[in-house]
Order: C-alpha cells, then sequence, then structure tokens
C-alpha cells in the first residue's frame, strides 16, 4: 500500500495504455498524481523430500525433560509427578486433551477435558 507524496491519499492501481502497450500504474484519486507501479514479487516453490519432512526423535532427545510438571498420581505407579502438555485432538470448537507422562515409569496417560 502506497500513499500519494502530495495530499497522502491512498494510491489505487490502474492500468494505462501507450502505444499498444499496457501498464500498471498507481493514481491519486484526489489529485491525479500517477507513478508506475514496481513488479509484484515471483514467489518461489520450495519443495522438500520426504524424508526431509520426518522428525526423528532419539533416545537422547527424549531424555531431555523440558515440559512443565504437576502433581497427579500416575496410574500405573502411583508416582505423584507427571510431565504435562496439551494437545487439539478434536474439533477447534471442542476442548484440548490433556497428556501426561510419569517422570519414574514414563507411563503416558490422558484426560479428556
Amino acid at each position: 500500500m502506497e500513499f500519494c507524496p502530495k495530499c497522502g491519499t491512498r494510491l489505487t492501481p490502474a492500468k494505462k495504455t501507450r502505444k499498444g502497450k499496457t501498464t500498471l500504474v498507481l493514481s491519486c484519486p484526489k489529485c491525479g498524481h500517477k507513478k508506475p507501479a514496481a513488479p509484484a514479487p515471483v514467489p518461489t516453490i520450495i519443495e522438500h523430500e520426504p524424508q526431509e519432512r520426518i522428525a526423528v526423535i532419539g533416545k537422547e532427545e527424549q531424555k531431555l525433560r523440558t515440559l512443565p510438571t504437576v502433581k497427579t498420581e500416575c496410574p500405573k505407579c502411583g508416582n505423584m509427578k507427571t510431565y504435562v502438555w496439551q494437545v487439539q485432538t478434536r474439533g477447534t470448537d471442542e476442548s484440548s486433551t490433556q497428556f501426561f507422562r510419569c517422570t519414574k515409569c514414563n507411563y503416558t496417560f490422558r484426560e479428556y477435558s
């Protein structure tokens, strides 16, 4: 979006034909100021191989413990400390699902809100 340097009104695109050649100009509807429009950038498409789209979480990455913890009882071992995160598993108009992972036995369970 560009504005007129003379009066500050928003410039609008318009086609200008001269000697059979059509060009795009930006013109001010208030004072008539005109300037040539800059050509639109051509988008580039980047294609990835299917292997590049897959993220593999190795055993070392799994050892990282960066999730928040809460006091919730693990149904498998009875430990009272679990990691917690939320995922939108159903429609956007429904509440998200809360997942828990025990800090002791790594058992993962969920709670539907």
